[in-house]
Order: C-alpha cells, then sequence, then structure tokens
C-alpha cells in the first residue's frame, strides 16, 4: 500500500511540473515582440516604440500610426527609397498584398486590419489629407507626413 502511495505522489509531483512548464511557455509565446528583418538586413522588434527614428538616407518624413482605439505612434522615417511603400516595406513596417490598386495593406507596425476578416481597413494620409495614391506609388517627399489610420 505504502508503494502505491508513493507512485501517486509522484505522479502528482510530475503532473504539477508539467503543469508549470506549459504556463510558463504559454505565457512567455504571449510576451513576446513579432520581430521583422528589413531588406538592409536589420532586424526590428515591431511594434516600434513612439518616437523611434528608422532607417538611413537622405531624405525624411514623419510616419504617424493610429490603431483601431485611436492611439498614435509617431516614427521618423530616413530613407533614399522613392516611394513611401518602398521605404515603409524595407524597413518592415507595412506588409500586405498586390491588388488592382497597388498594395493593399494589412499590417502596420505588427497590427493587423483586414476589412474581409475584421470589417476594418488601414487608410493611408498624405499631410493630413486622404491619400488619392497607393503608398506604393506615393514619392517619398522631405519633411513629409504620411499616416495609415484604422478606419470602417
Amino acid at each position: 500500500m505504502r508503494k502505491l502511495h508513493e507512485i501517486k505522489g509522484r505522479r502528482a509531483a510530475l503532473l504539477a511540473l508539467c503543469l508549470v512548464l506549459a504556463l510558463t511557455m504559454g505565457l512567455t509565446a504571449c510576451g513576446q515582440k513579432a520581430e521583422e528583418e528589413t531588406d538592409g538586413g536589420e532586424t526590428i522588434e515591431l511594434p516600434v516604440a513612439d518616437g523611434t527614428v528608422l532607417g538611413e538616407g537622405e531624405k525624411s518624413f514623419t510616419f504617424v500610426i493610429a490603431d483601431k482605439e485611436g492611439a498614435e505612434t509617431t516614427l521618423e522615417i530616413h530613407t533614399d527609397a522613392e516611394s513611401v511603400g518602398d521605404a515603409l516595406s524595407q524597413l518592415g513596417l507595412i506588409d500586405g498584398e498586390e491588388g488592382q490598386y497597388g498594395l493593399y495593406v494589412k499590417s502596420v507596425n505588427g497590427i493587423e486590419a483586414d476589412y474581409d476578416k475584421d470589417g476594418v481597413y488601414w487608410a493611408f494620409y498624405i499631410d493630413g489629407e486622404y491619400a488619392l495614391t497607393s503608398v506604393d506609388a506615393t514619392e517619398v517627399t522631405d519633411g513629409a507626413v504620411y499616416a495609415f489610420r484604422v478606419e470602417k
């Protein structure tokens, strides 16, 4: 009878250890940030914090990201890319798929907005005005303010 009690005790201890390990791994996975490798080989952690300066190049612009709750993150981008889309893609800040009107952006700074899934999308703005061109067809203007805002 004593052996049976020892076996049950060991089983319970082993089960408790497995539960602790599973919880630890789950919490670790939830706390990880996404990492993106840029076209330049640089790796950045997403989401990038407000006030961060990214990239290298002769031209610079301000990049504003407004999430679903309206919280804004403002970044300073330096680039030699011709288009805003190329500059942001090279840094790993935007991702999407090619559509009939250019790049259909589904992720900005690690935040997803997909109209087909969520009923919201990333709207592109140039100097506070709704853009009439896609991000990949918009030439970089030194000192401009470009923004992506989640909208319905």
